[in-house]
């Protein structure tokens, strides 16, 4: 722990004075920052909202927060585990007999704790629009019974925002309502937040951020193509929004053992208590360690745990120190959010609590003696997206993303990565992406001795694998 941490009079005095420079180095038009400490909160936010407007970011500006949302999601369900309804072993047709994906062992075995922990093993990246009707979470469950099986329930991580879309409905059929009014009435309302919005027709009664993105060669911000995802991705993280300080009243109510402000029991200890106990391990492509019940465990040895969270052009990056009484969230729409994350949400940690957060990857400065290219070539897919590494004559190996037809109509365009040697089945992005080295992994063999899989924080089989 730092031996003389900042007051939190400190560093607000340190967010007015050196966001500005931040976010104009990180080419971020907003940001909202917010930080929790003993009970106390501070909360700075300024640049543009939306460029096509210049209306200007306040406190009470809306920001998405993505798959943070997941978090949320979380708490509704395991307030149901905390009445009895239902139990995190239970199998998940128990509770939804319509619940269907391709391999009929797995839709007869996957459990509750299974989606919680992204190990249900069916490909997790749809967002297919189901309209914006209550029915529309329904309708998106309804329509899993194609999803593939990439592993068997319970064998590994494999990060899924669809099996988040199942739990949310899950809490639609047990609570007889939406997801959208569950929240809100369980808990929102318990937790006395007050500018949170589900939808757009929510948000519209606030100052609302959109999102920015530089697709063109000119790397010019503007703002994407629209502002939210579809509804029946509303448990997953489509358009959950919020001032930052009301992200920190969640914060404060796990940090608070599940209680509100006032008193009011929101979740319990031991709920609390298991959303942060460790479930399955991260892959070593990704630079946090494990994953509890929807909280990702980003280092186990200093206590932070937390999520991220992407939209169309927003960005969202939530920390907790428990033991230090310590939450931190940067709510940005667009530019380069990871490198913000590290100037701002890197400093305030470690100047409050004493911790680090794990550095960005970098190509090494020689390659691994045991990298072997000729295992790893080749095109791993999911519905949402062709992986393929492949070698130039002149011996550079690269990665192409081709987006499939969903990721397409939200403005994703083909990529193509230089990627150098990182680890024995690992490669790294030779220049850094939206301010950050991405890691590869590879992981398997078939009979051939090829890699059967490709790893980030989702697993990818491979295309005409050998028998």
């Amino acid at each position: 722990m730092s031996s003389d941490p900042m007051p939190l009079s400190t560093t607000y005095a340190w967010l007015r004075d050196e966001l500005p420079a931040l976010m104009e180095r990180r080419r971020a038009p907003a940001a909202a920052v917010g930080v929790l400490l003993d009970g106390e909160v501070v909360d700075h936010a300024c640049g543009i909202l939306n460029l096509d407007t210049g209306v200007e970011a306040t406190t009470d500006s809306l920001f998405q927060i993505g798959s943070i949302t997941k978090l949320w999601t979380t708490d509704l369900v395991m307030q149901l585990v905390d009445e009895g309804t239902i139990a995190l072993d239970d199998e998940v047709v128990r509770h939804l007999p319509g619940f269907r994906v391709a391999d009929e062992e797995a839709t007869r075995t996957i459990t509750v704790r299974h989606l919680l922990s992204h190990t249900a093993g069916f490909e997790g990246d749809i967002f297919t629009d189901h309209g914006p009707g209550d029915d529309a979470v329904e309708r998106f469950v309804d329509s899993m019974g194609d999803l593939p099986q990439i592993f068997g329930p319970g064998e590994r991580f494999s990060y899924s925002n669809a099996g988040f879309a199942v739990l949310g409905r899950l809490v639609e059929v047990l609570r007889g309502t939406t997801w959208d009014r569950a929240l809100h009435e369980h808990l929102a309302a318990p937790m006395g937040l007050t500018h949170l919005a589900t939808t757009p027709y929510d948000a519209i009664r606030f100052r609302a951020a959109m999102g920015h993105i530089d697709p063109a060669p000119d790397h010019v911000l503007r703002p994407g193509p629209s502002w939210g995802m579809a509804r029946a991705s509303g448990p997953v993280g489509a358009m959950l929004s919020m001032r930052v300080r009301d992200l920190l009243g969640f914060a404060a109510m796990h940090l608070a053992g599940g209680t509100a402000r006032d008193g009011t029991r929101v979740l319990s200890a031991a709920s609390c208590a298991d959303v942060l106990t460790s479930q399955v391990d991260h892959p070593a492509s990704m630079r946090s360690e494990a994953r509890g019940l929807g909280w990702s465990l980003d280092d186990t040895r200093q206590g932070i745990v937390g999520h991220d969270g992407q939209t169309i052009g927003q960005s969202a990056f939530f920390r907790m120190v428990p033991e230090h009484g310590l939450a931190v969230a940067l709510l940005t729409n667009g530019g380069d959010t990871c490198g913000l994350y590290h100037d701002v949400v890197g400093h305030l940690l470690h100047d409050l609590a004493g911790v680090r957060i794990a550095p960005d990857p970098v190509p090494p400065e020689q390659p691994p003696a045991d990298f072997d290219a000729d295992r790893l070539l080749g095109t791993y897919r999911a519905r949402i997206v062709d992986w393929t590494l492949r070698r130039n004559p002149d011996g550079r190996l690269w990665v192409e993303e081709i987006p499939g037809p969903e990721a397409a109509a939200v403005g994703d365009q083909p990529q193509s990565y230089e990627v150098l040697p990182y680890a024995a089945d690992q490669v790294v992005t030779a220049d850094a992406l939206h301010g950050a080295h991405h890691v590869f992994g590879f992981t398997g063999s078939d009979p051939g001795g090829r890699a059967t899989h490709l790893t980030t924080s989702r697993v990818f089989p491979r295309v005409n694998l050998e028998a």
